[in-house]
C-alpha cells in the first residue's frame, strides 16, 4: 500500500533535492561593467562550457547538471533563431527567452518526479548600463530581474557577500574581472584561481555585429595582471605603465 505524501511535502523534497545538486558545483558570477556585462565561471574544462552566446545581444550562463542546462541552452538557441527568422531579430529579447525558460522549468518541477538541478542567467546588453537586462531563473521556474551582479551555484552566499563588498557601478573590465575572481575564490579559503581555471566571456556594447566574446586564457591573465598592477601601484608611475600595457584588444 503506497504512503500518502502531501503536495507541500513533495514540493519541499523536490526543492531540497535540486538545491543540493546545484550546491555541489562551482559558482558562476555575472556582473555589469562599464562597457557591458561580464560572465565569469570557475570552470577549468575546455569542453563543457557554462557560458555561451544565445543571440545577437543575448548570452546564457548556468550551473548544475551539464546535460540538463545544455538541453535548455539548445532550446533557447532554437527559440531565438526561429523567432528572429519569422518576425524580426529585434523581437528576440532576454525577457522573452526568460519567460520560455520559466515555463519549461516550472512544468518540469511540478509534473515530473525529478526536477532539473540547474540555475540560469539570461542577460541582454543594451545601449547603456540602464538598459542592460539580467534575469536569474531557478530550478522551479522562478524569475528574478537582477541589477549589478549575480552569483549562483556552489557557495553562492559567500560569493555574493564578496561581490556586495567589492562591486561598484561603472568598473573597467580588468577591475570587474578581478572582483569576480576574488568572489569566486571565497568558495574556498585556500583556493587561488588562475586564468586557465576560468571561463570568461563578455557582452560588449562597443563591439560591432556580434557583441558576445569569449576571452582566451592569455587575455584573462593580462587583465588580471593589469588589475593587480593598478591596485598595488595606484598613483605611481609604475601603475600607469602597467595600465598602458594592458589596453590592447585581441
Amino acid at each position: 500500500m503506497p504512503f500518502y505524501v502531501s503536495p507541500e511535502q513533495q514540493m519541499k523534497d523536490k526543492a531540497d533535492y535540486a538545491r543540493k545538486g546545484i550546491a555541489r558545483g562551482r559558482s558562476v558570477v555575472v556582473l555589469q561593467y562599464e562597457d557591458g556585462i561580464l560572465f565569469v565561471a570557475d570552470n577549468p574544462s575546455r569542453a563543457l562550457h557554462k557560458i555561451s552566446e544565445i543571440y545577437d545581444r543575448i548570452a546564457f550562463a548556468a550551473v548544475g547538471k551539464y546535460n540538463e542546462f545544455e538541453n535548455l541552452r539548445l532550446g533557447g538557441v532554437r527559440y531565438a533563431d526561429v523567432n528572429g527568422y519569422q518576425y524580426d531579430r529585434r523581437d528576440v529579447t532576454a525577457r522573452g527567452l526568460a519567460n520560455v525558460y520559466a515555463q519549461s522549468l516550472g512544468t518540469i518541477f511540478t509534473e515530473t518526479n525529478k526536477p532539473y538541478e540547474v540555475e540560469l542567467v539570461v542577460a541582454e546588453v543594451g545601449d547603456s548600463a540602464e538598459t542592460d537586462q539580467i534575469y536569474r531563473l531557478t530550478f522551479d521556474g522562478s524569475v528574478a530581474d537582477e541589477h549589478g551582479y549575480v552569483a549562483m551555484g556552489g557557495q553562492a552566499e559567500a560569493v555574493a557577500q564578496v561581490l556586495k563588498e567589492r562591486y561598484r557601478e561603472g568598473m573597467p573590465l580588468a577591475e570587474a574581472l578581478r572582483v569576480a575572481v576574488r568572489s569566486l575564490e571565497a568558495q574556498d579559503a585556500d583556493r587561488h584561481l588562475e586564468a586557465k581555471s576560468l571561463e570568461v566571456a563578455v557582452l560588449d556594447r562597443n563591439r560591432e555585429h556580434r557583441l558576445f566574446k569569449a576571452l582566451p586564457a592569455a587575455r584573462i591573465e593580462r587583465l588580471l595582471n593589469e588589475a593587480d598592477g593598478a591596485g598595488s601601484g595606484e598613483g605611481s608611475e609604475g601603475s600607469e605603465g602597467s595600465e598602458g600595457s594592458g589596453d590592447s584588444e585581441e
